[in-house]
């Protein structure tokens, strides 16, 4: 069930949309060749800690997770796309990093994702994260009443096919608000015209996430959690929750 949220909600979503961009900055602050992953998480989780806000990832687990995520903070560098495990990792100069994070404040949940690189960055993995980016913008432009949601999936979509880069069909957007994932999902690809009309109210977070060697397949580590390229290619991801208004899209999960 699809669930239009009031002004008074959306407020209180921004709130907690808020707090995941600073825990997000805060993590990537942090990172450094030298720091380890849970460096990183730490420095989410300290803002989350501050904020009085909670974890809608930590303990998380899904019906295809064999255990319950272990942190607040999703850490996938280089070929894993999404859902990396912070672990003793120790970043090193030239790392793509992904960091994914979400916060509940007062029964209000946010959920962003950003990626960077550590020092040095590569020519392809600033076109990989700046065309992933772009596709991000496009995708929360098509977020208007009276869209559907195959026009957000076809202006990401079109974007990362166009530069090439692979689209992995099973992972994508949703639906948020009083939990982390809702009605509806929100693909990546797709056909424009089709799916739900986009109403006043509706709470979606749109998150593109490309795969630099064209190929649309992944694995799944021995963890459970972690996505990784099938042919080691480097990915990248960004994400926004954003709030469908009868002004235009209201990104909620800005500073």
């Amino acid at each position: 069930m699809v669930e239009l949220k009031t002004d008074t909600a959306l407020d209180g979503m921004r709130v907690a949309g808020r707090v995941v961009a600073d825990a997000l900055a805060a993590a990537r602050s942090a990172a450094a060749p030298g720091v380890r992953l849970t460096d990183l998480d730490e420095a989410a989780h300290a803002v989350l800690r501050e904020a009085g806000a909670t974890s809608p990832f930590l303990g998380y687990r899904p019906s295809f997770a064999p255990t319950p995520f272990p942190a607040v903070l999703c850490t996938s560098v280089n070929d894993a796309i999404v859902h990396g495990i912070p672990n003793g990792y120790r970043l090193r100069d030239g790392d793509l990093v992904s960091i994914d994070c979400g916060a509940v404040v007062d029964g209000w949940a946010g959920d962003a994702a950003t990626s960077f690189t550590v020092g040095t960055a590569r020519p392809a993995d600033r076109d990989l994260m700046d065309t992933t980016r772009r596709a991000l913008e496009a995708g929360i432009a098509a977020a208007v009443a009276g869209a559907r949601i195959g026009d957000i999936a076809h202006a990401i979509g079109s974007i990362g096919r166009a530069a090439g880069y692979g689209i992995p069909e099973d992972f994508g957007g949703h639906g948020i608000g009083r939990a982390m994932h809702e009605d509806p999902p929100v693909p990546n690809d797709g056909r424009p015209g089709r799916g739900l009309v986009l109403r006043p109210g509706l709470a979606i977070a749109i998150e593109p996430m490309f795969l630099a060697g064209g190929s649309n397949h992944y694995a799944t580590d021995p963890d459970g959690w972690t996505l990784r390229t099938s042919d080691g290619s480097r990915a990248a991801h960004f994400e926004h929750t954003v709030a469908v208004t009868d002004e235009g899209p209201r990104v909620l999960t800005l500073p």
